[in-house]
């Protein structure tokens, strides 16, 4: 893979400023680690590819909150619109944390406000001041309910029209059952554009057979570590990825 990953010109976070892609348009798939390296190879001509530190496979760890009615993750399964998600996320290389809200409209557009916090406890004025701003429910009945360990590969376009994310070594551990879930043959890719624009990787993700498919780190790492949840929408999801071992 590191092969692979040195074929890649190099991009900055400072070059990428412009493209935070904070109002956009998401389409995931997932793949085989078989796959993605062909993917990877396909793609080195048209994609330049995030490095920070010398680093390129950066490691993410990221802690979901939910009510304890888990209406988030019922919204989620439901497909209801104006759904939301708050989670705080640690880019483990720089040991940068932020509190983040992302809200999916009924465009299908995902909105993404955060803010650079130094620790996890929602209880104090700034993060209660900014959860009351962006979240649509009573930040009281929030929890900390399922955590999620990945390394991250980010491709831009050499346009800058657009992000390819690509996560892989997938861990779940969720808070309040204690179980934990891998996922290591499990690659998942996410499109993320302002608008329409032209992608190249588009045609590569065709010719390999690799399709779009829905895949909430959230969700699915809880579907797959809480057996009190009801997951019946998420089965079919769930019976794809058992094909990844």
């Amino acid at each position: 893979m590191q092969s692979i990953l040195s074929k890649y010109d190099p991009i900055t976070l400072d070059e990428m400023k412009d493209i935070r892609l904070m109002n956009r348009i998401d389409t995931k798939f997932i793949a085989t680690t078989a796959s993605l390296t062909e993917l990877l190879e396909m793609a080195s001509h048209a994609y330049r590819m995030q490095e920070t530190g010398g680093e390129r496979n950066m490691s993410y760890h990221t802690t979901y909150f939910d009510t304890t009615d888990y209406r988030m993750f019922y919204a989620h399964q439901a497909g209801h619109a104006n759904r939301q998600k708050v989670r705080f996320r640690t880019y483990v290389g720089s040991n940068l944390q932020f509190l983040e809200v992302k809200t999916k409209n009924n465009h299908g557009r995902t909105k993404k406000k955060r803010i650079e916090v130094g620790d996890m406890d929602l209880s104090d004025d700034r993060k209660q001041a900014f959860l009351s701003e962006h979240l649509h429910c009573d930040t009281s009945l929030l929890l900390p309910c399922n955590e999620n360990s990945f390394n991250r590969i980010t491709l831009v376009n050499r346009a800058k029209t657009e992000r390819l994310t690509i996560d892989t070594h997938l861990c779940f551990r969720n808070l309040l059952t204690g179980c934990s879930r891998e996922l290591p043959n499990l690659a998942v890719i996410e499109l993320k554009r302002d608008g329409l624009s032209c992608s190249p990787v588009l045609e590569m993700l065709r010719l390999l057979r690799i399709h779009p498919h829905g895949f909430s780190k959230y969700c699915i790492g809880s579907a797959l570590t809480n057996g009190d949840l009801r997951v019946n929408r998420f089965k079919p999801k769930l019976r794809e990825i058992g094909r990844f071992g």
